[in-house]
């Protein structure tokens, strides 16, 4: 039976999040819809959420045209989650693209935040 696109895309995820739990760092978890983009800081362990961000904030959503689905509102999400972990002392994450490709909204997220100082 053939997987559908979501059961594909957590089977590339699995090892990259088995790879960051044996790493024991907070990790930059991205999701993205066809409208919205989302980021969020969790702990070692991927219990407990630290920080977030995303396209459907008031903060962001200001600073957002047209959607959330396009790179410029990726680049806001990734320059608020980076602001919003270094407040919280957070400097050093490991990325956990979720199984997308890195191009598009996740690479502008990532190089956004990259920009605003997390490390990762």
């Amino acid at each position: 039976m053939m997987a559908n696109r979501n059961q594909r895309r957590l089977r590339r995820a699995r090892q990259t999040r088995i790879k960051i739990r044996e790493l024991r760092t907070n990790r930059l978890l991205v999701f993205r819809s066809n409208a919205h983009i989302y980021a969020s800081i969790t702990d070692a362990s991927g219990s407990k959420v630290l920080v977030s961000a995303s396209t459907v904030e008031d903060g962001v959503k200001g600073q957002v045209s047209g959607n959330g689905g396009n790179v410029g509102a990726a680049s806001a999400v990734g320059k608020a989650i980076a602001e919003k972990a270094l407040k919280a002392g957070i400097d050093q994450v490991s990325f956990d693209r979720s199984g997308y490709r890195y191009h598009g909204r996740v690479r502008a997220l990532a190089e956004a935040a990259r920009e605003a100082g997390l490390k990762f």
